[in-house]
C-alpha cells in the first residue's frame, strides 16, 4: 500500500469519529452534520472501491467490475434503507432513481469523455455486450415501472395491490438479473477482451487485508447512512430544498462516489474495457437487482417501497435505456455522446429543484 493509500485510509477515519461526533452533539448545525456525514460517505465508498479493486486484481475485468459495482453500492443501499424506516419514501424512492441516472447519464457521460480524449484518434473503444445487456435490463425495469404506475394513475381494481403487484415484480427481476449474471460471468471468465497496460500494478494488500479492510468499511458504511439520512430533513427545510431534489442529485451522487471516482480513473488510463463494466454493470445491478430487492425489504421497514412513481421518473428511466443503448451499442463513444449524456441529466436534475 502506498503512502498516500495510509493517508487517505486515515483521513476516512478520521471523517468517520467526525461524523459520530457532529450526529450526538447537539449544538452542531444539522447542515454541518449532514455535510460530514456526506464526505465521510464519500470517503467509505472510495475504501470500498479501493478493497474491492485490490481484490478484483486477481480476477479478470468481468469480474473485478461485478464486485465493485456490487459493494460500491452498499452505501446506496443502507440510505435507502434507513429513509424508509425513518418513512421517507420519497426520498428514498428518488434515491435509488437519482443512482441509477447518475450511473447511466453523469458518471458514464464523463467516462465516455475521458476515455475518448484520452484515445489517439478521439474514439473510446469497448465490447458493446455488457452496454446491449444493461439497457435490456433498464428496460425491463422501466417497462415494469411505467405499467405499475399507469395501473396507479387509473384507480382500477388493480390500483389497491400496488404492493403485491411491486413485490411480484421484483422477484421476477431479481430472477432474471440472477440468469443474466450467471451468463455473463460464465461467458466472460476465460475471456479478457482489454489487454493489460504497460502500468498494470499487481495488488499491493493481501487478500486478508483487503477483505477485513472492506468489512469495516462496509459497517461504517451502515452507521453513516443512519447519521446522513437522520440529518437529512432539517437540512431539506434549512436549504429549502425539495426532497426529490435530495433524493434525485445529492444522496445519488454522495452515495454513488464509488463509480464516479474509479470509472473515471479507469478511463483516464485506457482501461476502457474495465471502465465501462464498472459504470454499466452498475446501471444493472440498480435497476434490475437493488431496487428489486428493496421493494422486498421493505416489507419489514416501517413504509413501503413500490415501483409506483410520477410519470416524469419512468419516462427518464426508459428514455436513459434508450439513449444508452444508442450510444453504446456499436463498441465506441466520442466526447460528443458523453456530453448528451451529462445535458440529459442536468435537465432531470433541474426538473427534480422543482418537484415537490
Amino acid at each position: 500500500m502506498t503512502r498516500a493509500e495510509r493517508a487517505v485510509l486515515a483521513g476516512v477515519t478520521v471523517l468517520f469519529a467526525a461524523a459520530a461526533v457532529t450526529r450526538y452533539v447537539s449544538a452542531v448545525p444539522r447542515v454541518a452534520a449532514f455535510a460530514v456525514a456526506a464526505i465521510a460517505l464519500a470517503g467509505l465508498a472510495w475504501t470500498v472501491s479501493f478493497c474491492t479493486e485490490q481484490v478484483g486484481m486477481r480476477f479478470g475485468p468481468a469480474i473485478t467490475g461485478t464486485l465493485q459495482a456490487t459493494v460500491g453500492n452498499l452505501p446506496e443501499f443502507f440510505v435507502v434503507l434507513f429513509a424508509l424506516q425513518a418513512r421517507e419514501t420519497v426520498v428514498a424512492q428518488s434515491a435509488i432513481i437519482g443512482a441509477i441516472l447518475v450511473n447511466a447519464l453523469l458518471v458514464l457521460g464523463l467516462v465516455l469523455i475521458v476515455g475518448s480524449l484520452r484515445s489517439s484518434d478521439g474514439l473510446m473503444r469497448f465490447s458493446p455486450k455488457l452496454p446491449n445487456d444493461t439497457a435490456t435490463l433498464l428496460l425491463i425495469a422501466s417497462i415494469s415501472i411505467v405499467l405499475i404506475s399507469l395501473v396507479t394513475n387509473e384507480h382500477d381494481a388493480a390500483s389497491r395491490r400496488v404492493g403485491t403487484i411491486s413485490v411480484v415484480g421484483g422477484a421476477a427481476m431479481l430472477v432474471v438479473y440472477a440468469v443474466w449474471m450467471r451468463q455473463y460471468l460464465s461467458g466472460q471468465k476465460r475471456k479478457d477482451t482489454e489487454p493489460e497496460p504497460d502500468d498494470a500494478q499487481a495488488p499491493r494488500v493481501s487478500m486478508g487485508t483487503a477483505v477485513s479492510l472492506l468489512v469495516g468499511a462496509g459497517v461504517g458504511s451502515a452507521f453513516v447512512s443512519d447519521w446522513f439520512v437522520s440529518a437529512l430533513e432539517p437540512t431539506i427545510r434549512d436549504l429549502h430544498i425539495t426532497q426529490t431534489f435530495a433524493g434525485l442529485v445529492i444522496i445519488a451522487i454522495a452515495g454513488n462516489a464509488v463509480e464516479n471516482a474509479s470509472g473515471i480513473y479507469l478511463a483516464y488510463r485506457g482501461r476502457s474495457e474495465l471502465a465501462i463494466s464498472v459504470v454499466k454493470g452498475s446501471v444493472a445491478q440498480l435497476a434490475a437487482f437493488l431496487f428489486p430487492l428493496l421493494v422486498i425489504v421493505s416489507l419489514f421497514t416501517a413504509s413501503r417501497l413500490t415501483f409506483s412513481m410520477q410519470p416524469v421518473w419512468a419516462g427518464a428511466l426508459i428514455g436513459t435505456a434508450i439513449l444508452i443503448w444508442q450510444i453504446t451499442s456499436d463498441g465506441e463513444a466520442t466526447p460528443f455522446e458523453g456530453a448528451a449524456l451529462i445535458a440529459l441529466y442536468v435537465i432531470l436534475a433541474t426538473v427534480a429543484g422543482f418537484e415537490h
